[in-house]
């Protein structure tokens, strides 16, 4: 890479299988909820407790209820669904190491999650190797500030299409890699953000485009002019 310094490249959804679109969409119909795009937005790549509020405010009840309630369905369905790496996570790893940029994981959960499924995969990353945004999601400048880049520096892989609304208003260049989950909403809603790559595997996000991207975060052209907001 000649311009980029960092991949931040989000856990769940693109490292690992999705066990919290499926899980969101079960919680919110069994208690009567009507599940579209808006709401979903209104949950996903939020702090726990702010996306807990936005379900209370829909579906009645505390959001600390809600809360709890949430991470118990999240459990019934990785015991009927257990959470997997997905297809190309690890080749993906080796071509950004080839490339020579630093790579870093995060995620809203605890580092114990990562630890559980990508502990072996820690070579790859670039210490702290991961990094839980719950309390400052997305996390955008911040993870940028930790490692002392600028934001045109940084490339942010992920699966929510809030994360490529944050990166447009930023200037940071993105990658989206929606969630397998096939009653999800998240690429239209990445593609009406006016993202310029959207792709359905790890494989797709090959050195060919990995290097555009590279060029068009130094020619300061992330983002279709369109898309852009001052």
């Amino acid at each position: 890479m000649e311009h980029l310094g960092l991949v931040a490249v989000n856990i769940d959804g693109v490292l690992l299988s999705d066990s919290f679109g499926p899980v969101i969409r079960r919680l919110v119909e069994s208690r009567g909820g009507v599940y579209g795009a808006e709401l979903e937005q209104a949950l996903l790549s939020q702090p726990q407790m702010v996306a807990a509020q936005a379900a209370a405010d829909v579906l009645g009840g505390s959001a600390r209820d809600l809360l709890a309630a949430y991470f118990e369905e999240r459990d019934r369905y990785v015991r009927e669904h257990p959470v997997r790496i997905l297809a190309g996570a690890r080749e993906l790893l080796e071509r950004l190491r080839s490339l020579g940029v630093r790579t870093v994981c995060y995620g809203g959960l605890e580092r114990a999650h990562f630890d559980k499924y990508l502990g072996s995969f820690t070579e790859y990353f670039a210490a702290p190797a991961y990094v839980c945004t719950n309390d400052f999601r997305p996390g955008i400048r911040e993870i940028t500030e930790m490692f002392g880049l600028r934001l045109d520096q940084v490339l942010f892989i992920d699966d929510v299409a809030r994360v490529a609304e944050a990166a447009r208003e930023l200037g940071v260049a993105f990658v989206g890699r929606p969630s397998d989950y096939e009653n999800g909403f998240q690429r239209p809603l990445m593609e009406q953000a006016g993202a310029r790559h959207v792709v359905r595997s790890l494989g797709a996000i090959d050195e060919e485009l990995l290097r555009t991207v590279d060029a068009e975060a130094a020619a300061g052209g992330s983002w279709p002019a369109h898309g852009a907001r001052a």
